[in-house]
C-alpha cells in the first residue's frame, strides 16, 4: 500500500534504523521508544493487524515472532543462561487497543523492568 507508513519503510522509501530484516520479515528501532530496547517486528507484506495475517499467512505470523525473538537474542534480552532479563512482545489491535499504524507490527520491549500490571 502506497500510503502506509511500514510499506514505505519496507520499501526503502522512508528511512529506518533496521536491526533484523529478512526477505519476508523487517525489524527497526521504535522513533519513540517506551523501554531501553524497543523494536518492530513486521511482515514486509501488508496485513492490517495480527488477524488478518493470522487468516492470511500463518507461516507468515510465525515468522514474524521467530524474527522477534531473534531480535530479543540480538539485543541480550535473552541469554539462554537461565539468567535471562526477558522481555515482552505486544501487539495492538484496533485504534481502541493502541494501534496507531494500520500494519500488523510486534513491539520487542525490554532492557528494564517491565512488572505488570504497568505502573
Amino acid at each position: 500500500m502506497s500510503d502506509c507508513l511500514f510499506c514505505r519503510m519496507v520499501a526503502g522509501e522512508i528511512p529506518a534504523d533496521v536491526v533484523h530484516r529478512t526477505d519476508r520479515v523487517l525489524a527497526f528501532r521504535d522513533i519513540n521508544p517506551q523501554a531501553p530496547t524497543h523494536v518492530l517486528v513486521i511482515p514486509a507484506e501488508h496485513h492490517r493487524n495480527i488477524g488478518a495475517l493470522a487468516a492470511a499467512d500463518p507461516g507468515l505470523l510465525g515468522e514474524v515472532v521467530a524474527a522477534a525473538h531473534a531480535v530479543a537474542v540480538a539485543e541480550r534480552l535473552v541469554t539462554g543462561d537461565g539468567n535471562e532479563p526477558g522481555y515482552r512482545l505486544v501487539t495492538n489491535t484496533g485504534p481502541q487497543a493502541g494501534q496507531s499504524v494500520d500494519h500488523v507490527h510486534l513491539h520487542v520491549l525490554g532492557g528494564r523492568g517491565l512488572g505488570w500490571p504497568p505502573g
